[in-house]
């Protein structure tokens, strides 16, 4: 299984608009990030998680010419605002796509989307099949899947295990039942926002809490904001387990 890093950063993404900290200023590649999202490649399928507004950009970036189906974590516009640009691989593949996602989401997405559901025929718009999941392990195609309920703030959030492969977005606190379900990870992608505290998302020292606890042979944190440091930076701090994933990274797991 390929994994593919398309964005590595938090809502405003990297840089901010506006902003002139030494991060946003960087001349890093690896401190450009843009919303988080991955691509997964498994036995011919190609499977992104979540839709966001730089998902028309990843797509060009990676060349990808199919897409199989979206996985959804949740329905906060940094993670659903692309989906207009689906309608690309409708027309390549002249069906809709399938999003897998719980019930909420579907219904965030609806909301967002209203025209698309609409009565109307305009030819146009994008398609998609919804695909509803809840706490159960399911499969796209041979893919088998198992959610882990995480909280983002007070709102519920899915994660997803892949065999030895998790991947863990837009958290703060997962229980003790839904951890369990991350025992015996090997590879664990997961978000760390910055050194200071937020309401709805894992510090830096509270991901590496979570790495500690979870001991995956290996790490790596996503879903970083402006204040989370320079790349070169953070890295030289961390254990050597531990990779700050950039945009464009690839790994096999």
């Amino acid at each position: 299984m390929e994994v593919t890093f398309l964005g590595t950063g938090t809502s405003g993404g990297v840089p901010l608009i506006g902003c002139e900290c030494e991060v946003c200023k960087s001349k890093d590649a690896k401190d450009n990030r843009l919303r988080t999202s991955i691509m997964i490649k498994h036995n011919g399928q190609i499977i992104v998680s979540d839709c966001g507004p730089d998902f028309r950009q990843q797509m060009l970036r990676e060349n990808v010419k199919k897409l199989d189906a979206i996985l959804m974590t949740h329905a906060h516009r940094d993670h659903t605002a692309g989906f207009d640009d689906i309608r690309a691989f409708n027309f390549i593949s002249g069906k809709p796509i399938q999003v897998y996602c719980d019930y909420t989401t579907q219904l965030g997405i609806k909301d967002q989307y209203g025209y698309v559901f609409s009565e109307t025929d305009y030819p146009y718009l994008p398609k998609m099949n919804f695909t509803i999941i809840e706490n159960e392990p399911f499969s796209i195609g041979d893919l088998s899947i198992l959610p882990i309920n995480v909280l983002h703030g007070g709102m519920p959030v899915k994660s997803y295990r892949f065999g030895n492969f998790s991947f863990i977005t837009d958290a703060k606190e997962i229980v003790p039942a839904e951890r369990e379900k991350l025992r015996g990870t090997k590879v664990l992608i997961v978000n760390a926002l910055r050194e200071q505290e937020h309401y709805s998302h894992f510090t830096i020292q509270q991901s590496l809490q979570l790495v500690e606890e979870i001991n995956p042979e290996h790490a790596y944190f996503i879903h970083m904001s402006h204040q989370f440091g320079l790349h070169e930076a953070v890295q030289a701090k961390l254990p050597s387990n531990i990779t700050v994933a950039y945009d464009g990274l690839k790994i096999n797991v």
